[in-house]
């Protein structure tokens, strides 16, 4: 019997790797123009962290996380998302005792039992973002815009970026007994789902992807109207402070993210085309003291990975553009001189490749077009007794000579 991968999982193969080595190196290079260092950390945390971070009343801690016992009888956890584990790398090693902010960033995969749709998956892929020991509003400004400048990089387009503030405790505790007060009469007509988060976490049911909900709350209080001032004023900077920069949002009353520990500045990169947010996050001014550290804020986003990907690959963005040389060697009289070429390609860090399996011209032509070369170097007996390289340009499908000392400038030129 064939032993596939389980459900939810799925590999990456080559064709397709190139295309998230070169997302990945955006992502990274995006996030340290802005200052952001990388974090490494375990695919499997305690159990407890997720608890205590995440929020026991999330649908990840409550139905999706992946929970075992270890050969001591420990509980742990796949890591179903980064900012728990980033904050419990803060405390453990006592980063908060330097210089602040501290500016993470970090990728890899995540898990969730969850059903596997298009773009969802339950070993799935982030990037991210955290910044601690700031509660300033302009370094909310700063997050925000880098999760933009990221996707202008990658050339993503006909997105939406929604804006909240759900608040601090203090003043999200009137509106929670606000918005308890106008959904009771109704609770009956909300899905199973949001009749269990009416108990536990309220602002939950605004989150609910199910339309009968929404219709059943309609008319529901705005946590925007129930701010304190201080609260009400850090938004109104955030805001102000996009508006400068040109970057458009849409006030969106209905987000409040569907983890516990967020606070004030709430905020998701929508895709209306798929239906889906492709990254999002928020403040969480409470987190590091709920995880047993200091009383620190944070802020941080996540990009979901594969839902990137979708969203580019239906705009049909070009995400990597061909960089890679092949050496097409006509004659086997001539195979060692294509090799030494190849050697001479590589060690000037150009990526290069050519055949071994005896193809024909007009096969190897064919194969140099099917792993996607920029730049095909032709040899054969002309080339070499005349010590000229002829190459072709696979874009522009143009044929030109160059002498061998202008070869390596010439394809670096070409290739940039």
């Amino acid at each position: 019997m064939q032993i596939k991968a389980p459900r939810g999982t799925y590999d990456i193969l080559p064709a397709e790797s190139c295309r998230w080595q070169y997302i990945e190196k955006v992502l990274a290079d995006t996030a340290e123009v802005f200052g952001f260092q990388e974090i490494r950390f375990p695919i499997f945390e305690h159990t407890e962290l997720f608890e205590r971070g995440v929020g026991e009343t999330t649908d990840i801690v409550s139905k999706e996380m992946y929970t075992f016992q270890d050969k001591g009888g420990r509980s742990v956890t796949l890591r179903p998302e980064g900012t728990a584990s980033c904050t419990r790398a803060l405390i453990e090693h006592s980063v908060y005792g330097g210089v602040m902010p501290v500016k993470w960033y970090y990728s890899g995969p995540m898990f969730r039992y969850d059903r596997p749709a298009a773009g969802r998956y339950r070993q799935f892929h982030q990037f991210g973002v955290e910044a601690f020991g700031s509660q300033s509003p302009y370094l909310d400004i700063e997050i925000i815009s880098l999760l933009v400048q990221i996707l202008t990089n990658l050339g993503l387009k006909d997105y939406e970026l929604h804006l909240n503030s759900v608040g601090c405790p203090q003043c999200r505790e009137i509106y929670r007994n606000k918005l308890v007060e106008h959904i009771r009469p109704v609770r009956d007509q909300l899905c199973k789902d949001c009749q269990n988060r009416f108990e536990k976490n309220p602002l939950r049911v605004l989150d609910c992807k199910n339309a009968s909900c929404h219709e059943a709350i309609k008319g529901y209080p705005v946590i925007y109207d129930s701010l304190c001032e201080a609260c009400r004023t850090h938004y109104n900077v955030v805001q102000n402070g996009l508006d400068e920069l040109d970057i458009p949002y849409i006030h969106d009353n209905n987000l409040v993210r569907g983890l516990d520990y967020y606070t004030n500045t709430a905020f998701e990169i929508n895709l209306p085309h798929i239906g889906s947010a492709v990254g999002g996050g928020g403040r969480y001014n409470d987190l590091v003291q709920e995880c047993g550290g200091p009383d620190l804020p944070g802020i941080g986003f996540a990009i979901g990975m594969e839902r990137l990907l979708l969203a580019l690959a239906q705009q049909e963005a070009e995400l990597q553009p061909a960089k890679s040389v092949f050496v097409a060697v006509f004659d086997p009289e001539f195979e060692m001189d294509g090799q030494k070429v190849l050697q001479q390609l590589r060690q000037n860090g150009i990526m290069a490749n050519r055949d071994y399996t005896g193809r024909s011209a007009k096969a190897q032509m064919k194969y140099a077009d099917k792993l996607g070369a920029r730049v095909v170097l032709l040899l054969g007996r002309d080339e070499i007794e005349q010590g000229i390289f002829t190459l072709r340009d696979m874009n522009s499908k143009e044929q030109f000579s160059v002498e061998s000392e202008d070869l390596m400038q010439t394809i670096k030129k070409i290739l940039a």
